[in-house]
C-alpha cells in the first residue's frame, strides 16, 4: 500500500502548496481512494506536481463535516467524473469552531448525484470499510472544541473512518480524529492509524500528552500523523514513542504493509 500525502499544514520540499486541511492518496490492490480534500484547490495542484491523476480515483471519502477536510470538493468533482464521494449523513450540517466561525462544507454540493451518504457504516468493497463508531463512548482525551450550528458542543457523530485490510493487517485512516486518537485506536484496534490526532490545542508541557503516548503505545499499532496534532506536541509524543510513530508532510510517499 502507498499513502501520498497531497496536503498537509507543512511540505516536504519547495513548490509543494501547505494549508491547514489533510488529503491522503491511498493505493492498495489496484484501487485509489482519496481521502479528504484539503482546504482549497490546493490538494489538486500538488497532485499534479507528483503525476498523480485524480480522475484515476475510484473512490473518494470525507472523513468529517469540516472545511479543511472537504474545501477541495468542488475541484474534485470537475477533476473526477465517477468516483462516489462517501460522506456521513450529518456531514453537511453546518459546523463551527471554538471562536465561532464557520467551517462548515459547501452546502451547495449536497445535492451532488455523486455524494453517498453513509449512516454509521458501509462497505466500499473488499477490504475497504467505512465506520462512524457512533455508540462507542470516548474514555479518554476527545476534542471538544467544535460547536454545531446551535452553538452546543459537537458530538462528531459526522466523523467517519476508512478501514483498509491488506496483507492480513488492518490500516485506519482518520481525518482529525475528534473522538480522541486513543479511543480511536481501542475502539477500531488498527495495526497502523493514519491520521491527525488534533493535539494542538494540548499545552505541550502537560501531562495529558505524555499519557496519551503511553496508551497509544498500548494498542500495539503504529502510527502516521500530521495537520491538526501540531508541531510542538508532536515532538513530545515522538520522544515517549520512537519508531512507533512517523510524520505526514505534504509531497511525501510511505509505503504501508509491504
Amino acid at each position: 500500500m502507498r499513502v501520498t500525502v497531497l496536503m498537509e499544514n507543512a511540505a516536504d520540499a519547495p513548490g509543494f502548496a501547505a494549508e491547514h486541511g489533510l488529503s491522503l492518496w491511498i493505493e492498495t490492490a489496484g484501487r485509489r481512494i482519496l481521502f479528504d480534500m484539503g482546504a482549497s484547490d490546493a490538494f489538486a495542484e500538488n497532485a499534479a506536481r507528483l503525476g498523480i491523476r485524480l480522475e484515476d480515483a475510484d473512490w473518494a471519502v470525507i472523513s468529517h463535516g469540516h472545511n479543511d477536510h472537504g474545501g477541495g470538493l468542488r475541484r474534485f468533482l470537475l477533476e473526477n467524473s465517477h468516483a462516489p464521494v462517501y460522506v456521513s449523513r450529518f456531514a453537511f450540517e453546518p459546523h463551527g469552531n471554538a471562536r465561532g466561525a464557520d467551517i462548515s462544507l459547501d452546502p451547495q454540493l449536497r445535492s451532488s448525484p455523486r455524494i453517498r451518504f453513509v449512516d454509521g457504516g458501509a462497505c466500499l468493497a473488499d477490504g475497504l470499510e467505512l465506520t462512524s463508531c457512533r455508540g462507542c463512548e470516548p474514555s479518554f482525551f476527545a476534542d471538544n472544541f467544535g460547536l454545531t450550528a446551535c452553538g452546543e458542543p459537537d458530538d462528531f457523530r459526522h466523523e467517519q473512518y476508512l478501514i483498509v485490510t491488506e496483507n492480513g493487517r488492518r490500516i485506519v485512516f482518520s481525518g482529525c480524529a475528534h473522538r480522541g486518537a486513543v479511543n480511536i485506536a481501542r475502539w477500531l484496534k488498527p495495526d497502523v492509524l493514519v491520521g491527525g490526532f488534533h493535539f494542538h490545542r494540548v499545552d505541550p508541557a502537560s501531562q495529558l500528552l505524555r499519557d496519551a503516548a503511553s496508551a497509544l503505545l498500548a494498542t500495539g499499532a503504529d502510527f502516521w500523523t500530521g495537520h491538526c496534532t501540531g508541531q510542538a506536541q508532536y515532538t513530545v509524543l515522538k520522544e515517549k514513542m520512537g519508531a512507533r510513530l512517523h510524520e505526514l508532510h505534504a509531497g511525501r510517499t510511505v509505503r504501508l504493509c509491504e
